[in-house]
């Protein structure tokens, strides 16, 4: 590597811990922001997935800083379990994936901390209540449209990202039977949407394409490529080393196609392709708001998730392509839309033209950089090194 790049990619460590550490304490109870400034509400889900970066960072403050968030989003549990979407208000509810991703951040914390048996009550509490998001009792979760992290996009049933990472945290927190069970279940394929399924109980492996569907649910599914979910599917082991090498030159061949139409502006994934189109059966009136093709959702560019692309790539010993993409991940998190600062962190990117459209100085997009820097500094995967074995 040319020694500008890994300079411009140590003054990037660098700004991503400031980042972390502004936000670490917001106008809620002391609780860390979600973004520097457009975002100061604790959000549970954007916080969880800090704990990676955080977790690497060998920063005590901010360990501190999500230690306190874990034992608040345990304080203000439901009765029966459920992980609220604000860490700081009780009543704010009904997300799918805050309750697996903080039982996920717990695994984190615990293997960083040695605690082993750090928030237990809430733990259990909060693995009955996935027990009852599987509608047939066959181990995949279900979720509402809207639910997860794509607060403006339809998943409908069994979503990808939401499995990989209930998958995730029972390998973390060391639950081998019903991690098994889940891994068989997952890696069933999808039904072709006839009118008698292909088998009696759905999956999310599709047949004729090197990825896991986006949802699937009884006859239907989603064919569009899900960044997030995919690359989890690679780093925890769902998918194979063989069906991982498969998966991503696939991604990358669709990237380059994209280029090619003026789809895509830079040398990242969109979080999601191909683009949902006005005239597509899969389209909501409401995405004329929020969702344009290539925009937010629905293709947006989101530094988090490139993160995570990156780390794939070293779980799939893509280790030159893993160093490509985080050189163009540390371009993409310098632009932002505040003029006095040298990193943005911006929050996602417009991918047919790669201007920055979210918050600056966004806690996810800081702290799974300094997770993706880790992973090819030391070509392995924390934490999802021992999920996979």
């Amino acid at each position: 590597m040319k020694t500008e790049n890994w300079e411009e990619i140590q003054k990037a460590k660098k700004a991503a811990i400031e980042v972390l550490v502004h936000n670490a304490k917001g106008p809620y109870n002391g609780l860390p922001r979600t973004a520097g400034w457009g975002y100061p509400e604790p959000y549970t889900r954007d916080l969880m997935f800090s704990i990676f970066g955080i977790a690497v960072s060998d920063n005590p403050y901010l360990l501190d800083s999500i230690r306190n968030v874990l034992v608040t989003l345990a304080k203000n549990q439901t009765e029966h379990g459920h992980i609220t979407s604000l860490v700081h208000d009780k009543e704010n509810r009904g997300a799918s994936d805050t309750t697996p991703l903080f039982l996920l951040g717990v695994g984190i914390f615990r293997k960083v901390t040695g605690e082993q048996n750090f928030l237990q009550e809430a733990v259990q509490k909060a693995m009955t209540w996935m027990e009852y998001q599987c509608p047939l009792d066959l181990h995949l979760v279900a979720q509402q449209p809207t639910s997860d992290w794509r607060d403006e996009q339809w998943v409908l049933g069994y979503g990808l990202y939401v499995n990989t990472v209930v998958y995730s945290y029972l390998r973390l927190l060391n639950q081998p039977e019903r991690a098994n069970k889940m891994f068989a279940a997952m890696r069933n394929f999808t039904n072709s949407g006839t009118s008698e399924p292909d088998s009696l109980h759905e999956g999310l492996l599709l047949k004729h394409k090197p990825y896991f569907a986006f949802w699937s649910y009884k006859i239907y599914n989603s064919e569009r490529f899900d960044l997030l979910g995919n690359s989890i599917a690679i780093l925890s082991g769902l998918a194979s080393v063989s069906e991982a090498e498969k998966m991503i030159l696939w991604v990358e061949g669709e990237c380059e196609a994209m280029k090619k139409s003026g789809e895509l502006a830079c040398n990242l994934p969109p979080n999601f392709f191909p683009f949902t189109q006005p005239k597509d059966s899969d389209w909501i009136p409401r995405y004329e708001i929020y969702n344009m093709p290539g925009e937010y959702h629905n293709g947006g560019i989101w530094p988090f998730i490139c993160g995570f692309y990156v780390a794939a790539l070293v779980a799939a010993n893509k280790h030159n392509l893993a160093m490509e993409k985080l050189i163009e991940l540390t371009k993409i998190i310098k632009i932002s839309n505040t003029e006095n600062v040298t990193f943005g962190f911006n929050e996602w990117i417009k991918a047919q033209d790669g201007k920055p459209k979210g918050q600056d100085w966004q806690t996810w997009s800081a702290a799974l950089y300094l997770y993706a820097v880790k992973c090819v500094e030391e070509k392995n995967t924390p934490f999802f090194d021992e999920i996979r074995a």
